[in-house]
């Protein structure tokens, strides 16, 4: 009788076991190593910048990259290639206006992934929602996950459609005859999510 118990409690604890290591395991981003760059571009030239992340996470499940979601603080905005301080101003200021982002009313914009595929042990084709000025659209992308001892990187470029959020200054999806007012919709956002591992 014992050990039929004993047996019962091996098969419990196995199940256990297999039943932890199939779950999902959410891991929050570390905020100061991890980093989000945009570039916006017009008719002859371009600007670049960051926005901080206010916070994120990402999902895994058998070392899987399976979900996840990061936070933007677009009070947070920055212009790094103008180096005159008043011109620089006069533009990140213009991009918290409300001919850009309107950061004093929608202070806070989010990515949330949806669904994930993997490629390859490193590469995934991610989809998500994201949010920006309250509204949301859906986006695609790859992304690379490099694991290490204690830390986990994960990379990716993405595109989005400024448009599609109601942000409208000097787009031709709105306007016509911009000439070189003209600033192109699309909005390149390179995303660096580093997770520290205790």
């Amino acid at each position: 009788m014992r050990e039929l118990a004993f047996i019962t409690l091996l098969i419990f604890l196995s199940f256990v076991s297999v039943a932890q290591k199939n779950s999902a395991e959410k891991t929050d981003i570390d905020l100061k190593l991890s980093k989000l760059e945009w570039t916006g571009k017009k008719l002859g030239g371009e600007h670049y910048g960051e926005i901080q992340l206010s916070s994120g996470h990402l999902t895994f499940t058998k070392n899987k990259l399976t979900g996840g979601a990061f936070e933007m603080d677009m009070a947070s905005i920055t212009c790094v290639d103008i180096t005159d301080q008043k011109s620089n101003k006069r533009l990140v200021d213009h991009l918290k206006s409300e001919d850009f982002f309107s950061a004093a009313r929608f202070p806070k914009s989010t990515f949330i992934i949806t669904k994930v595929e993997s490629k390859s042990t490193t590469e995934y084709l991610v989809t998500g929602d994201l949010t920006i000025k309250g509204k949301t659209n859906p986006i695609t992308f790859m992304a690379k996950v490099n694991a290490t001892n204690n830390e986990t990187i994960a990379e990716a470029t993405l595109v989005f459609d400024r448009s599609k959020f109601d942000v409208k200054f000097g787009s031709q999806s709105f306007f016509e005859n911009l000439g070189d007012k003209l600033v192109y919709d699309d909005v390149d956002m390179t995303v660096k999510l580093v997770l520290r591992l205790e």
